[in-house]
């Protein structure tokens, strides 16, 4: 590259870097679309060990997934974007409240990846006038390691809770991703900075870190409440305690939050009606009203019956025997995840008092695999 070339990506790069800055984005990264030549064997490792749980996309979509260039051979830089999305409150203090569902802070308000696209696309555009060169912009919407590539544009690490993490933002940061064929001067990779901590392993209800810096998506509550589509496992029920959607605890544990702050992005704070929402009044959401209280937030993806089997699981772990009522309304639920998980949350309210042969009858009568939810031990 001439002096004058890259003098000229230079300026280039400074007019993205204030243009970004003034779309709302709080970090700006560029890295060389092959500088993270170690992520195949990575993601294959992973994948090895069904990591992946339910998600059959990440394997189907591997090879591509591995490499920017694997996705997109003309790709020679990546551009790295950031959105905190810090909250105003303690995300682990709704936990202590068990009549209260608890929802993960990102998911509290508008869908990121509505908000994150649009800003990209203006300043891939910016890009594209510019330089001439081609480009892509990604928000979770193709198999991007977004992740890693941060760590490698300078915008944080990945800890050992695999999030990245920001000296500035701590945990809470969105990722988007612009792909182009231009070539960039990229920024310093970040090291990672977790040190001896061990808080985010720590804190885990379900132990889903096999170690640090890897994560079984099977064990993860984040996982389980939001991408599993069947019954949530036994062993996992009670340690969902009131998690409704995504948990929070290896995230908002990160000493490197008290340097965080609250996100400026009004749209990414929480909505009031979804910070302290009554258990009582979601599990009696019909499919309207789920989706009237739910529009333009990321919970609306997993339909209502995902939903209520996982406020009827956090009914179960309340302890609150007035819902008894509510809980039962739901045995004759058309959907037979949400009959299952009734049937759970009734038999740990009411033990003494539950109905065990009309219950399963009704049971056997509706779904094989509700009847299972009734015989098996849930101590």
């Amino acid at each position: 590259m001439t002096s004058h070339s890259t003098h000229s990506s230079d300026k280039l790069v400074a007019e993205l870097r204030a243009r970004a800055a003034a779309l709302g984005f709080d970090s700006f990264g560029i890295a060389a679309a092959d500088a993270r030549p170690d992520l195949p064997e990575k993601l294959n490792a992973a994948i090895a060990a069904g990591w992946h749980g339910d998600m059959a996309w990440m394997a189907e979509t591997a090879e591509r997934r591995a490499s920017p260039q694997g996705m997109w051979p003309e790709a020679k830089s990546v551009i790295l974007l950031g959105i905190n999305y810090g909250p105003e409150t303690a995300p682990l203090a709704i936990l202590g409240e068990r009549d209260l569902g608890s929802i993960s802070v990102y998911a509290r308000n508008r869908d990121y990846h509505e908000i994150i696209k649009g800003k990209l696309k203006e300043l891939a555009g910016l890009l594209a006038r510019r330089s001439g060169a081609e480009v892509k912009v990604f928000v979770d919407t193709a198999p991007l390691m977004e992740k890693p590539l941060a760590e490698a544009a300078g915008l944080g690490w990945q800890g050992k809770h695999t999030v990245l993490v920001s000296r500035e933002f701590g945990s809470w940061l969105f990722l988007g991703a612009i792909l182009t064929s231009a070539e960039l001067p990229g920024d310093k990779s970040h090291e990672e900075s977790c040190g001896t901590c061990t808080r985010c392993l720590d804190v885990c209800p379900t132990n889903a870190f096999p170690a640090p810096f890897q994560l079984d998506s099977r064990r993860c509550l984040a996982y389980l409440s939001v991408e599993h589509k069947s019954q949530i496992p036994l062993e996992f029920r009670a340690p969902m305690g009131n998690r409704i959607y995504g948990c929070d605890d290896c995230l908002a544990v990160c000493p490197w939050n008290k340097f965080a702050s609250v996100s400026r992005e009004i749209r990414l704070r929480g909505r009031v009606e979804l910070e302290r929402p009554r258990l009582a009044d979601l599990v009696q959401l019909d499919d309207a009203g789920f989706r009237a209280l739910f529009a333009g937030s990321p919970v609306k993806r997993i339909g209502i019956g995902r939903f209520l089997r996982n406020v009827l699981i956090a009914i179960g772990n309340s302890g609150d025997a007035t819902m008894v009522p509510i809980v039962e309304a739901r045995l004759g639920d058309g959907d037979p995840l949400v009959r299952g998980a009734a049937i759970w949350a009734l038999r740990r309210l009411a033990p003494e008092g539950a109905d065990a042969l009309s219950l399963a009858y009704l049971a056997q009568e509706s779904d094989s695999s509700v009847a299972s939810e009734w015989t098996v031990d849930i101590s």
